[in-house]
């Protein structure tokens, strides 16, 4: 997960290139036959496992609805301007809905009403604009809910041991970050008061290791970690590790993809929840090819689920043991 940045000039030109080479290039589905259903999916990136998985997904579905899809990235996470061009190469091409993760929910905006105002149908995956009502609809996992699991988790296998926590977090004004962090807390039953230590590590596994480090020697008795994903879960997992610290510390996070769901097998990180992009992709594309057909619009938010990981199950927190998170996970 890790997700915001900008381009220059040069590089917007070169976007814009690489943006019509996206769309020539990775055009999938039944053919374009002038009765197809042109569908187009941008994500933050195309090397995130989470991207790839979307993508997937997006590919299946539009094979199975007779759709055409059309996909294009930002070049690095933050790249606001490659995705803007993406948007517009798409509208050109004459897509009749576009799919999108906003690697900027505010910047993103005038381009996404641009898009609509012409009649294509706009939905947001995985990360809500800003305001959210920007697009038409949002097929998004519930991070306020994912965060809240995993805080219900943690205050159970404590089991009434005060805690010492220490939150790292994605990166300010973060939408994502912010739901699952205050999910957390809430499910907890804590407050930003009771935190000792709150470090941002832009989901990065070695941010998250030094963001732990330096936790540590804020507070060296911190028993509760609180991390906005897997990798940054490890990162904390490596530097506890490197104290001696690893079997006496509650690790929790949020994302479910393949690599951290087996951190959980492991015993790394203690839970996490688990997350599905491939159905957002499902969800979008369909709800696009409907709209193509019959002129209903998808709207609103539609939660596309979230489950508890663990193989440590807790009294009163509902949960699936790792067999499950693996055959479910991405990446």
């Amino acid at each position: 997960m890790s997700r915001t940045t900008r381009l220059s000039s040069s590089l917007l030109r070169a976007a814009a290139v690489t943006g019509v080479a996206a769309l020539t290039l990775t055009a999938c589905g039944s053919g374009s036959g002038s009765g197809t259903v042109k569908v187009g999916l941008i994500t933050k990136t195309d090397t995130n496992p989470f991207f790839v998985k979307m993508k997937e997904g997006a590919e299946k579905a539009a094979k199975e609805n007779g759709a055409e899809l059309s996909t294009a990235a930002g070049k690095f996470d933050g790249d606001n301007a490659g995705q803007v061009t993406a948007l517009e190469n798409m509208v050109a091409a004459g897509v009749k809905g576009i799919l999108i993760t906003p690697s900027d929910s505010k910047a993103i905006v005038p381009a996404i009403e641009k898009a609509r105002a012409k009649g294509v149908l706009v939905i947001a995956l995985d990360t809500p604009t800003d305001p959210e009502k920007a697009v038409d609809a949002l097929f998004a996992t519930d991070n306020l809910k994912a965060g809240e699991l995993i805080g219900e988790y943690a205050k159970a296998a404590m089991k009434g041991k005060k805690a010492k926590i220490a939150t790292l977090d994605l990166a300010p004004g973060v939408s994502v970050g912010v739901q699952r962090h205050d999910g957390f807390l809430k499910g907890f039953g804590a407050s930003d008061k009771d935190v000792v230590c709150a470090q941002d590590t832009g989901g990065d596994q070695a941010k998250g290791q030094t963001a732990m480090e330096n936790c540590l020697q804020k507070a060296p008795d911190i028993n509760v970690v609180y991390t906005i994903n897997e990798p940054a879960a490890l990162g904390a997992y490596t530097a506890l590790k490197a104290k001696g610290r690893e079997k006496d510390v509650l690790i929790v996070s949020v994302d479910g993809g393949c690599t951290g769901t087996q951190a959980v097998k492991d015993g790394k990180i203690a839970a996490t929840s688990q997350q599905y992009p491939l159905k957002m992709a499902a969800e979008g594309v369909k709800a696009v090819v409907t709209f193509a057909k019959d002129g209903k619009k998808a709207s609103g938010y539609t939660d596309t689920g979230v489950t508890l990981i663990t193989d440590k199950a807790q009294d009163g927190v509902a949960s699936k043991d790792t067999g499950y998170g693996l055959e479910n996970c991405w990446g």
